[in-house]
């Protein structure tokens, strides 16, 4: 499963596990009118799936809220934005995660990742600004760590991660200024190498995109 699957990184990663042979259900909001921080439409939506879903992706975000890019100084702070980097980055993600339980596999490994981000990290923080984005982000990163150690009791083979995409070329970093940015497609095989290359020691961490482990 897919959340997200109209999103630039969700539609890749859709199409390489396609071109794997693997089955997959892409949801969106765009598609399916899925809006991950409405718990009803959660509810309703992944309430209506059958278990056995051996990989839950969450491939959501947003970079700015209410509106506002993402704040370079504390004067920039707003309640508004705030309150929407965290509906969309770490309340919606939590509410699909609530379902995983249910929905994947407990007879062998089974996955569920959502997209975070590096400037997520507090420990790896040396230049300030994003407050709402980080923030929101460094909740994430929260939620999934203990949403595994919950997940690990009911299903011993389960892998629950966070992922650093690094910088693609979407329409979610247009204007984003970067030496170096990934398509959409690399973008999809990177993450799902690092995904295959998981056991379920490392359930509960914050992934980059080449493997390497993040610092919260």
């Amino acid at each position: 499963m897919v959340i997200g699957a109209s999103g630039g990184i969700g539609q890749a990663v859709v199409s390489a596990l396609r071109a794997r042979g693997v089955e997959v259900t892409g949801l969106s909001r765009r598609g399916d009118g899925l809006d991950i921080t409405d718990e009803a439409s959660v509810e309703a939506t992944l309430g209506a799936l059958e278990p056995g879903f051996d990989l839950i992706f969450v491939a959501t975000g947003a970079l700015q809220g209410a509106g506002q890019p993402p704040e370079k100084s504390l004067r920039a702070l707003g309640a508004a934005a705030m309150a929407d980097q965290f509906a969309i980055n770490a309340i919606g993600p939590a509410l699909i995660l609530k379902h995983a339980p249910r929905l994947l596999r407990r007879d062998r490994r089974a996955v569920f990742a959502a997209l975070s981000a590096k400037v997520g990290s507090i420990g790896d923080n040396g230049l300030g600004g994003w407050y709402s984005y980080r923030a929101a982000k460094a909740a994430l990163n929260q939620i999934v760590h203990t949403g595994a150690i919950e997940l690990a009791r009911s299903h011993r083979e389960a892998i629950c991660v966070t992922l650093h995409p690094g910088t693609v070329a979407t329409p979610f970093t247009a204007g984003h200024k970067t030496h170096r940015k990934h398509s959409p497609e690399e973008s999809a095989g990177n993450l799902l190498g690092v995904l295959d290359g998981l056991t379920p020691a490392d359930s509960g961490q914050f992934f980059n995109w080449d493997g390497a482990r993040l610092p919260w």
